[in-house]
């Protein structure tokens, strides 16, 4: 005889179409056990947590209405998504979650079926969804499009570029604005739930076209466009929506989103009836169904592993402070030396180190919003009228500003100080935050200083060089997590621009390290030791402008030269080559070997297991060593790489 379980219904659902044979009395049930299964699986794994609790019912209600996977659910971000892929058959798999060789923490293509558009960046999905459903309709196909994009992800401008050409391309599409900060909705309830009830049901719908073929047949043109007008701002009026009504989109809502009863007949309205752009305004709450999580500031927005009864967070005790409060702390301190200097971050303070600069001069911190391209042309407007502003974005989010960098802080030599987080590899979230293209795409740029902090005083004291730079863009990388627990400065002092240092001397093999690799570096140099070898050891500290004369000292002096970098190849190391390649000092034999990361998207895992796998911690920097060397057969078989 079995024992009991907790989720006996949600223990017959593999895929969305187990779901559909349940009847819609049973919904409510299998919502809670789905519920409880999330919050067993996340106080295992980790991750984010806080919006997957918020759209359990949404969820549901998508996946028994519409026939997913024919009918293309879109989810924007994809960090709201685990309960949607405990139902579509990777339940079996969901305590790998965010590990090597198990699920992605975001919706990924090649994952699942079910998964029809990757994400782990915002306000993506109405343009992807616009871009399906003209696909349909091009195929004379009749399948949904919905994208499920939440209120934060509304603030970038890319998901206002989609809806202001779905509003204009009349494609039929299905957008779910999730709302769970309360920063949209009216109040919402019995009476809100029955309007939109009533303007998605086929009786309004079909009057409302009916009246609207009328109109336009009998009322001249300006009379016509006035009637229209007023039904958009009647139904406006009484529910909301007039923004998304201007952008050519039939507005739905508010609904609450953690009510069945009221989710699911809008959301089978909406696919039987209507046609052209709908939005449909859902109303959630982060967190919602678990008390330690509806209590807490951030909804537990991302957790680590922890107790299911308390909600208390097994997190490991610090070893030394993260580059992100070294930063903060450093902007702090400069900051009270100089009024001019000011902090942005896009959506992410606490993830900066912004939230420490933000809690000591509030009037200074400006959080902008998920708007990275804003953010940069905010700062550069700043910057122009003499502040010194520090723009501090993860890496991998500045990405979506290139343009604004290049146009309006580059071409006009605006001294915008970019703080850069999250450079290298991450970890967890995989490809999509990896910091891997900075060094690339910034060092091209001319007359941009870009520097790399191998350690906390060293992001001390580059903060502190930043300062000074004011005829010119600057920035400066560093890497997630904890630092090297080396001892701090009480104060920064400026480097001289474009000059590294000299970490140790030795002989036949120098090593150039640009970024957080060092201390791999001084292991690996411990492990060379072991066959004889004493390499030089230096941290150029800026890839641009290079230290030219520290080069070519390097270059001249000995047989072997190495280049390791937290980036793709096109970065610090090729701009190397180009000095010594036009110098000449390449033509005597000199052996040059820059260290990058692989020409691969490397699959989330521990940042230990990552850079192994890239070749660049000790082993992997012993290993291009000895084969520089000609001693290939002295490599340890365990050491490799991805190529």
């Amino acid at each position: 005889m079995s024992l009991p379980t907790k989720t006996p219904l949600l223990d017959q659902v593999d895929i969305p179409a187990d779901l559909r044979k349940l009847p819609k009395s049973a919904l409510r049930q299998f919502a809670d056990e789905l519920r409880t299964d999330l919050i067993d699986i996340v106080s295992v794994t980790g991750g984010h947590f806080g919006a997957g609790l918020g759209v359990v019912e949404l969820t549901v209600a998508l996946h028994y209405v519409f026939n997913t996977p024919a009918d293309r659910l879109i989810w924007d971000v994809g960090h709201q998504a685990y309960p949607h892929k405990i139902i579509t058959g990777r339940r079996s798999r969901m305590r790998s979650l965010r590990q090597g060789g198990g699920l992605s923490g975001f919706t990924k293509r090649v994952e699942s079926e079910y998964d029809p558009f990757g994400a782990a960046h915002s306000s993506t999905s109405i343009s992807a969804g616009l871009g399906m459903a003209a696909a349909r309709d091009l195929k004379g196909e009749h399948n949904n499009v919905i994208a499920v994009i939440g209120d934060g992800s509304m603030s970038a401008g890319m998901a206002y570029e989609a809806m202001n050409n779905a509003g204009a391309n009349k494609n039929r599409l299905i957008v779910i604005l999730n709302d769970n900060d309360m920063s949209i909705a009216p109040p919402v309830g019995a009476m809100s739930a029955y309007l939109a009830r009533l303007v998605s049901s086929r009786p309004y719908t079909g009057l409302r076209n009916f009246g609207k073929r009328m109109a336009k047949r009998l009322l001249p043109r300006f009379l016509f466009n006035v009637a229209r007008r007023t039904e958009e701002y009647a139904r406006g009026m009484a529910m909301g929506g007039t923004l998304f009504e201007e952008m050519g989109f039939f507005y739905v809502g508010p609904i609450d989103g953690h009510n069945l009863d009221h989710l699911i007949p809008v959301l089978e309205n909406v696919r039987d009836t209507m046609t052209g752009p709908v939005l449909i305004h859902v109303v959630t709450k982060k967190g919602h169904g678990y008390a330690p999580a509806e209590a807490s500031a951030d909804k537990y927005h991302a957790v680590s592993k922890f107790t299911v009864l308390t909600g208390e967070q097994k997190k490991t005790v610090a070893k030394a402070p993260t580059f992100q409060k070294v930063f903060g702390e450093s902007l702090i301190a400069e900051a009270k030396k100089d009024e001019r200097i000011v902090a942005i971050t896009a959506a992410m303070p606490s993830g900066t180190g912004v939230d420490l600069f933000e809690k000591a001069f509030p009037e200074r911190s400006f959080d902008v919003g998920i708007a990275e391209q804003h953010a940069v042309t905010f700062a550069a407007g700043l910057a122009s009228e003499g502040m010194k502003p520090f723009c501090a974005i993860y890496s991998t989010f500045l990405q979506r500003a290139y343009d604004q960098v290049v146009h309006d802080v580059a071409i006009q030599s605006l001294p915008v100080r970019f703080a850069m987080d999250r450079a290298g590899l991450v970890g967890a979230d995989g490809a999509t935050h990896a910091g891997s293209f900075d060094i690339a795409y910034l060092a091209t740029l001319p007359n941009f200083v870009v520097m790399a902090a191998a350690d906390e005083a060293e992001l001390t004291h580059m903060v502190a060089t930043a300062v000074q730079i004011n005829d010119k863009p600057s920035a400066i990388r560093y890497p997630r997590g904890e630092g090297t627990g080396i001892a701090r400065p009480a104060e920064g002092v400026p480097l001289p621009i474009g000059k590294g240092r000299m970490i140790r001397e030795g002989s036949s093999i120098a090593i150039l390290s640009f970024g957080a690799r060092l201390q791999e570096v001084l292991l690996a140099a411990e492990k060379l030791s072991a066959y004889g070898l004493s390499p030089t050891i230096a941290d150029a500290r800026f890839a641009k402008p290079l230290d030219t004369d520290l080069i070519t000292k390097l270059a001249r002096e000995h047989e072997v030269l190495i280049t390791i970098e937290e980036g793709a190849a096109g970065g610090f190391g090729s701009h190397v080559m180009q000095f010594l390649a036009w110098e000449g000092l390449l033509d005597k034999g000199l052996k040059m070997r820059p260290m990058v990361l692989p020409d691969i998207f490397q699959d989330h895992d521990t940042p230990e297991r990552q850079y192994a796998q890239a070749g660049l911690d000790a082993d992997g920097i012993v290993k291009v060593a000895l084969s520089a060397l000609g001693r290939s057969n002295e490599v340890p078989a365990a050491v490799g790489r991805i190529a």
